[in-house]
């Protein structure tokens, strides 16, 4: 199809090249015309030269008229055919760099492509599950740029950058004339975020813990274990014994303590934040230094190699840093840190910190303050969702930008980190299946290597969907558990919106839908669902604040407040 396409690119470029020239045949004089016998009967006499001057000049204004006509023309065809080259561009070029990179990883592994089940379908194992990929044959790291670094580049593209900064601005001067108005003098405070943050020291020290931890935990089990199973009589109870203590060490030290820690302390919601967040970013980083390792050392073992593969100190601290979740011993480098650029991002996050902020405080403070003077109804549950809907939606855009871009960016730069694919182009997602595989690459590559093709290892490739529906199933959980944590209640909003009608869009809006309108639907219901969880959340959070109970039973925090509460003035 794209050979059809460029052939009839270059059919179009030649058809408007042989009609320029014939026009110019047709319209400009013949050579023979314009030349002048110097003898014999034909020849022109002396009185006719005083019209030379005139026809030259005449000549002179077609040619000029000619030109410009030729300019006009291959104007138009350059515009007429500048949409379908970006188009081109911009769908081909990543399939043409994913092919070439997989036509390389070929080439070096003697012309046959390794996949992570490759190495499990040998002439007499058809499921040996003792044996997995080596690491360096699944996901494959390469040097480049952020996408937005690369579309910043663009003027265009920048400009849609300096608007939001430009409503920052606005949001700040509306804000400090309001407090003017209603204080007679300027209110610098910020009530809100010194409330959100508080107790930030109990949450540094928690991180402390928690990176320490993991730091020597995992990499003690996984060396000791390592060391001796080729030396060990009954190394399947050897390797069971060590898999138990590291479930303890993550279920126990790593699950349980940092909760525990944010239940007892009471900590305010963007501490907690920092917590949990955290917390589940050390659990997927242990997961997958083990996940990547343990089938090196059984291939060792297997080839009664002498060396063991165990990874140093320094490559497991250098990981747990990084901004992926795929453990490799190296990684792609950049040559050298650009600390402006480092120094940017972090202004850029802290930036989208107030931003948050200045939303609360002339979006969402107004908006609930009333919502809380009359009681819950559908008429109050509609008007909170579509007002919620653009404070939902800046948030969404604020959020991707200081964490998926600036932060994960900051990190790679100090780490001269080279892969800074941290995400695709989501906003060009037809399908929620795109959205879902664009969104975050690095937590989609987690759950796509040790998550679905786990679950495909395991049972068989047969059930596709069924190791669909346990991602999905497993990243709703998660995401519920962070805010149940973080707000200090459970009310299932986002996993009823994530779990049901993200699979099901996910199924019915498939890859399949290609056309523009689906972009649109994607678009429409994004926005609406971040509206809805916005609304409800934070008519929870008021309820909760406004309601509350004097001797609270586990029942109370995870039956909805915001149902029942009447507020009392």
């Amino acid at each position: 199809m794209v050979g059809e396409e460029k052939t009839s690119l270059r059919k179009r470029l030649s058809k408007s090249r042989e009609n320029s020239e014939e026009k110019e045949d047709q319209r400009s004089p013949s050579k023979e015309s314009l030349e002048t016998p110097s003898n014999g009967a034909g020849a022109i006499p002396v009185t006719s030269t005083v019209c030379l001057p005139s026809w030259s000049s005449t000549l002179g204004e077609i040619d000029i008229k000619q030109l410009m006509a030729k300019k006009i023309q291959l104007t138009a065809e350059a515009e007429e055919l500048k949409p379908f080259f970006m188009k081109e561009v911009g769908s081909h070029f990543d399939d043409f760099v994913t092919n070439l990179i997989e036509k390389s990883t070929s080439l070096d592994n003697g012309g046959c492509a390794i996949t992570s089940f490759s190495v499990l379908e040998g002439e007499n194992n058809h499921r040996a599950k003792d044996l997995r990929a080596p690491p360096e044959h699944g996901k494959i790291f390469v040097v480049r740029q952020s996408l937005l670094d690369e579309l910043f580049e663009v003027d265009h593209i920048r400009t849609i950058y300096h608007m939001f900064i430009a409503l920052l601005i606005l949001f700040i001067l509306s804000t400090l004339v309001v407090d003017y108005i209603d204080e007679g003098r300027l209110v610098l405070e910020f009530n809100l975020m010194s409330y959100a943050f508080g107790k930030l020291p109990v949450a540094m020290w928690t991180w402390w813990a928690m990176f320490l931890s993991t730091l020597a935990v995992p990499y003690f089990l996984f060396q000791r274990w390592a060391r001796g199973y080729s030396k060990s009589s009954h190394p399947v109870v050897h390797s069971l014994f060590h898999c138990f203590l590291f479930m303890v060490f993550q279920i126990g030290v790593l699950g349980l303590g940092p909760t525990y820690v944010v239940l007892a302390y009471t900590l305010p919601p963007a501490s907690r934040c920092i917590v949990i967040l955290e917390q589940i970013r050390f659990i997927m980083k242990a997961h997958s230094f083990v996940r990547e390792n343990v089938p090196r050392v059984l291939n060792s073992a297997k080839e009664k190699s002498k060396t063991i593969p165990v990874p140093t100190v320094n490559q497991y601290l250098y990981f747990l840093f990084a901004p992926t979740l795929i453990y490799r011993d190296n990684y792609p480098r950049t040559p050298s840190v650009r600390w402006g650029y480092v120094a940017m991002q972090f202004l850029q996050v802290f930036g989208c910190f107030f931003y948050v902020y200045y939303i609360f405080e002339r979006l969402c403070a107004p908006l609930f303050r009333n919502i809380k003077q009359e009681p819950f109804s559908a008429r109050v549950l509609v008007l909170c969702v579509f007002n919620s809907i653009l404070p939902g939606v800046l948030m969404l855009f604020l959020m991707f930008f200081a964490f998926l871009h600036c932060w994960l960016n900051a990190f790679a730069e100090m780490l001269r980190f080279g892969d800074r694919m941290f995400y695709k182009d989501w906003w060009n997602s037809t399908s929620y299946s795109n959205y879902y595989r664009t969104w975050n690459v690095v937590v989609h590559d987690w759950l796509y290597y040790y998550a679905y093709k786990d679950f495909l290892w395991f049972f068989t490739k047969r059930f596709k969907s069924a190791a669909m529906l346990a991602v999905f199933a497993v990243s709703a959980v998660v995401h519920e558990y962070a805010l149940a944590v973080c707000l200090n209640f459970f009310y299932p909003v986002l996993f009823v919106l994530f779990m049901f009608f993200g699979m099901a869009f996910n199924f019915i809006v498939n890859d399949s839908r290609k056309r523009p309108i689906w972009n649109v639907m994607m678009w429409t219901s994004l926005f609406a669902g971040h509206g809805v969880i916005l609304c409800f959340y934070s008519q929870e959070w008021y309820a909760r604040q406004h309601c509350p109970l004097k001797n609270p039973t586990f029942l109370d925090y995870i039956r909805p407040r915001s149902w029942t509460c009447r507020y009392v003035f």
